[in-house]
């Protein structure tokens, strides 16, 4: 059987009342010279069933034994992968039919340097519809390493990455529940360059019931990240005490306020000539209620984490 150039790789979980989408947004691509690898985190459901009436020989089947999480899924179907690019679309989300190609044609007219080519993407949360990156991201291109120390602006279903670069960076951090895509592409900007499509090229579904919108496994990642990263973040104060007040308010969201109150202090001590980190940590010391109010204002106006 021939090589593919193209690795598409789909975790999945108990979606198979979603995933029939995704997958079919796979296959109807214009670019064809691809497999597609479905590494089955041990679901419950009829996932396998569903994998098995597709009937396409592109189509690969992995299934773990034990529920392992996304990253590890991802990652077992990086070890398994014949191509020379890896795609990584999500089971609840839809790719349009162009992407690949799309991609593949950006990578053959860029530079060896490059590891990454990303798209834009349509987020869609119930009726609202946001384009990701938003347009307050002024470098989406070339030596973005401290774009992305900033915020995750990257989504992996955006991605393609040349298989090589998991040797030098190492794969997706598996004890990370959220927040794994940035972690990734931030190890993955200190040696490769990105390249950017500026075009929606897929929609990102959030569900109800997705990792994506438990908000202490974003707590916990973000914590993790900060940790692992933190010499890097500390290169600029600004930078790390933005994610300090980012953490303490999704603590305050969860009702964790003396730990959301250490983290306001570290962000004022960082930056103490900002109004808003001297408010807030103000608030959390003398009246709760209204801190909560402020935050929830706050959340409204301006995204804490992109």
């Amino acid at each position: 059987m021939k090589t593919p150039v193209v690795s598409v790789i789909i975790p999945t979980y108990n979606r198979g009342i979603h995933m029939r989408r995704s997958v079919l947004s796979v296959l109807d691509q214009t670019y064809r010279d691809f497999e597609l690898i479905i590494v089955d985190d041990a679901s419950t459901d009829n996932t396998e069933d569903i994998v098995k009436d597709f009937n396409d020989k592109r189509i690969r089947y992995i299934r773990h034994d034990n529920n392992k999480g996304a990253p590890a899924a991802r990652n077992s179907g990086i070890k398994a992968a014949r191509g020379e690019f890896i795609a990584f679309q999500d089971s609840d989300d839809e790719w349009f039919p162009m992407k690949l190609e799309k991609q593949m044609h950006a990578f053959k007219e860029a530079a060896s340097d490059v590891g990454v080519v990303y798209t834009g993407l349509w987020r869609l949360d119930g009726k609202h519809k946001t384009f990701i990156p938003s347009s307050s991201i002024k470098h989406k291109n070339g030596d973005i390493h401290r774009e992305l120390l900033k915020r995750s602006f990257i989504g992996t279903p955006s991605m393609m990455v040349r298989k090589e670069c998991f040797n030098k960076t190492g794969m997706f951090d598996e004890t990370l529940l959220r927040l794994q895509d940035w972690e990734l592409v931030i190890r993955l900007s200190r040696h490769y360059k990105f390249k950017y499509i500026g075009e929606a090229l897929l929609n990102a579904h959030l569900i109800d019931d997705s990792i994506s919108v438990n908000n202490r496994a974003h707590i916990q990642a973000f914590e993790s990240i900060i940790m692992k990263h933190y010499d890097d973040f500390n290169k600029n104060k600004h930078i790390l005490a933005k994610h300090y007040f980012s953490l303490g308010v999704f603590l305050s969201r969860n009702s964790e306020v003396s730990r959301a109150r250490e983290n306001f202090s570290k962000a004022n001590r960082l930056h103490p000539r900002n109004p808003t980190y001297m408010t807030i940590l103000i608030l959390s010391l003398l009246n709760r209620h209204l801190l909560n109010l402020v935050l929830l204002a706050y959340w409204k106006t301006k995204r804490v984490f992109n």
